[in-house]
């Protein structure tokens, strides 16, 4: 995992709101569309920037990919910031 592509996944709140959504469980990219009015190619860019975080895990079911979300890799990334706390006290 990256740090930074971590922070940088997360600095969008449409990147935000899918890992809200993926909080209920795991979601088709149709499914998720639903709940945006971005064209198809953009949010192929946010769902990309999640999977390249590592904030995502992909699963294909024949023609629909299924996006589930990777708690461990947030629970790290916390972990990490608050970590730097740490240091400054």
């Amino acid at each position: 995992m990256g740090i930074n592509a971590v922070f940088e996944a997360l600095s969008h709140p449409a990147r935000r709101k899918v890992l809200a959504l993926l909080k209920q469980g795991p979601m088709s990219a149709g499914e998720l569309a639903e709940h945006f009015e971005f064209s198809k190619p953009t949010l192929s860019v946010h769902f990309n920037k999640l999977k390249d975080a590592e904030l995502v895990a992909v699963e294909r079911r024949g023609t629909s990919i299924i996006y589930h979300l990777n708690t461990s890799i947030l629970e790290g990334a916390l972990a990490n910031l608050l970590s730097l706390k740490e240091h400054d006290e």
